[in-house]
């Protein structure tokens, strides 16, 4: 690959880094910029590039997120919220309760007004992921269902009778399990409610 290319795949390919998205803050000090580069490997960020349609209120909590160095586990803790709805809450993809707000104002130390203002109304849901997805981990969960939604239809169907799983009533946990051989698994549980169709 020719030098004049590589700026150009790490324009296209590489996230922003913890660092990248705090010097936007001038509220950073050297030491946490220091201490971002050594943990960077482990939290999510955002590249607000490939986001361009969320709300300001994801730039604002990722950054935060960046300065202060947690993960959504830790963050969660303080919401009392499965790590996964608050990661849905920074993509703007999940409606925030006042409590929620207020607690990630005082964590973070983001002005309250602000933030209400950034997160208040309703969630314009499904824009934080293109369709197909291109992302691999992402484009992962989208190959299962393709590869077995026909058989969770059917097993479905002849457990619970002709109906679907709410994606309303519904909450979901992810757990990382490691077996004997030291081989790390995913394990995604979803739990949404049957809905049965009406008969009219």
């Amino acid at each position: 690959m020719s030098s004049r290319l590589r700026p150009l795949q790490r324009l296209t390919t590489t996230p922003l880094s913890p660092r990248q998205v705090a010097l936007r803050s001038s509220r950073i000090t050297p030491l946490q910029l220091n201490r971002m580069a050594s943990n960077s490997t482990s939290l999510a960020t955002l590249d607000i590039q490939q986001h361009p349609g969320l709300r300001s209120s994801s730039a604002t909590l990722f950054e935060a997120k960046a300065k202060k160095q947690v993960t959504f586990e830790e963050i969660s803790k303080k919401l009392g919220r499965d790590e996964v709805a608050v990661a849905a809450l920074f993509y703007g993809q999940a409606k925030a309760s006042p409590e929620d707000i207020k607690n990630l104002s005082e964590y973070f130390d983001i002005d309250h007004a602000t933030l209400e203002q950034q997160m208040s109304g309703f969630p314009d849901r499904g824009k934080s992921v293109e369709m197909p997805p291109k992302e691999p981990l992402i484009y992962r969960l989208y190959e299962i269902v393709q590869n077995y939604g026909y058989a969770y239809k059917a097993v479905l169907n002849e457990k619970f009778g002709d109906g679907i799983m709410s994606a309303i009533s519904f909450s979901t946990h992810v757990e990382k399990e490691v077996d004997k051989d030291g081989n790390t698994w995913v394990n995604i549980n979803l739990r949404g409610k049957w809905l049965p169709f009406t008969r009219f």
